[in-house]
């Protein structure tokens, strides 16, 4: 049973955006790339086609993953979510209790998580440690470096 992704507008469309890429302009030019080798003799010599052939493989591979994505992908409705927990698409700014480091994190889908841009999927030791959390709980998080404690300080949306 396949598992269910969810995703923003944006990370959906984002993905939708990639296969696209991949079909129609990276796909091809593999194609060419085989052929082009193809043309140069002797198949069973010939690096590059090897090379070509297992690039068009993994390329396929990857493209086969991202539309498995995409048929199970369910868009999240954060119109009619609790606001007083934090939940996936919630902000949430925490505080470290040991040295009270402030920072703020949006939770968001695997698929979509970048610590560049402050986005932390609910699949990691903070994003489920933070999860069902409200503003002023303080949450003991398992991390590498043994468990850490944060403090909830603002949820919003």
């Amino acid at each position: 049973m396949s598992k269910v992704n969810y995703f923003t507008e944006e990370g959906l469309k984002k993905l939708k955006d990639e296969v696209k890429h991949l079909e129609s302009v990276e796909r091809p030019k593999i194609s060419q790339q085989i052929a082009e080798a193809r043309d140069k003799g002797d198949l069973s010599e010939n690096a590059e086609y090897d090379a070509a052939k297992e690039a068009q493989g993994m390329l396929e591979a990857k493209i086969a993953k991202l539309k498995e994505q995409l048929a199970n992908a369910r868009i999240i409705d954060d119109s009619n979510m609790d606001t007083s927990k934090a939940l996936i698409l919630s902000t949430v700014k925490i505080k470290n209790v040991k040295n009270g480091a402030v920072m703020e994190y949006t939770l968001v889908a695997e698929s979509e998580a970048d610590l560049k841009l402050k986005k932390i999927s609910v699949d990691s030791p903070i994003g489920k440690g933070l999860l069902g959390k409200s503003v002023g709980d303080v949450a003991p998080i398992q991390t590498p470096a043994g468990v850490m404690e944060f403090e909830v300080l603002e949820i919003t949306r």
